[in-house]
């Protein structure tokens, strides 16, 4: 168990480092200054702005000061809003993004595995179809389609939610839908179909021949070996939804990462965009990171021991 983890632990510091160095390469090949479209700079204050930031250093010197900035976590100061870090605009919208990341994972997952099973139970049932239409339709529309059918019909036609903002309970239930439909429906699908091929397995029908519980049977037995596609999938499912939040976040007016990074792209500033992807990479890779250990946990076919090798 403890070799598995250093390896995985291993791969995830390797990925960051190439997401960063990428990240750093893809920044710096793009030409001009975040100054060139500030008009009233003549070129003596770009110089001057440049040399602040360290701009004009050579490349090889900004490389190590952006490794540097990563390993001790300080991304330095804005350039288009210099009273500002780039820690103190994560640390203002990281957490709101957080939240709705979270939210919508709960939901999503929930409400997938609920449909999953019941259409499972239920096989080509009335359940069954209906479940599934919802999961195809949660699968087709897009979830900034979906935001503005939301908008225009509970908050605009009805009136019964807000459409915008994060300062209420209330406020979360449209972006939470939005965010939350897509997932949904993909978690539903994989739980139904992993749900009907466990449930013709041998021990479950030992076990009905036992005379258990058909409720045990189900949440005892066949929905934990059921759960291992979910599982698999739930790091880059994560991993959509939290870059998904960029796109509903500036739909509902959220004040989240996503309104401070379409403006640094939109304003080409350099260390909120790097300090913003490295951050949201290296937060992503870590939730694979834990994913995989947990898969390692619930599958026990997955040997997690120094003997690895020798016993595949």
């Amino acid at each position: 168990m403890v070799s598995y983890i250093i390896k995985r632990f291993l791969m995830m510091i390797a990925t960051i480092f190439i997401i960063a160095t990428l990240t750093f390469a893809l920044m710096h090949s793009i030409p001009g200054s975040p100054f060139d479209s500030d008009k009233t700079s003549n070129p003596v204050i770009q110089q001057n702005l440049e040399k602040f930031y360290h701009l004009d250093d050579p490349l090889p010197v900004q490389y190590v000061s952006y490794l540097k900035a990563i390993v001790t976590f300080d991304f330095g100061p804005s350039i288009k809003k210099p009273n500002e870090t780039v820690n103190s605009l994560l640390e203002r919208g990281f957490p709101i993004s957080l939240e709705l990341g979270m939210i919508t994972i709960i939901v999503a997952c929930i409400s997938g595995i609920i449909l999953g099973t019941l259409a499972a139970l239920r096989h080509n049932g009335l359940i069954d179809y209906f479940a599934m239409a919802i999961a195809v339709i949660g699968i087709s529309i897009p979830n900034f389609i979906l935001a503005t059918v939301l908008i225009q019909v509970f908050a605009g036609q009805l009136g019964w939610l807000p459409a915008a903002t994060w300062s209420s309970p209330k406020h979360m239930i449209l972006p939470t839908l939005a965010l939350a439909t897509g997932p949904m429906a993909i978690i539903a699908r994989l739980t139904r179909s992993s749900m009907l091929e466990v449930l013709t397995q041998d021990y479950i029908k030992m076990a009905k021949a036992k005379g258990l519980k058909p409720w045990r049977i189900v949440f005892r037995h066949a929905l934990r070996n059921a759960m291992m596609p979910v599982v698999t999938i739930m790091g880059t499912m994560l991993a959509s939804i939290l870059t998904g939040t960029f796109v509903i976040e500036k739909i509902f007016a959220i004040p989240g990462m996503g309104k401070y990074f379409v403006e640094s792209i939109n304003n080409r500033d350099y260390p909120v965009i790097m300090g913003t992807t490295v951050f949201y990479s290296a937060f992503l890779v870590f939730m694979l990171f834990i994913v995989d250990i947990v898969y390692g946990l619930l599958d026990p076919r997955i040997k997690l021991h120094k003997k690895e090798g020798e016993t595949s």
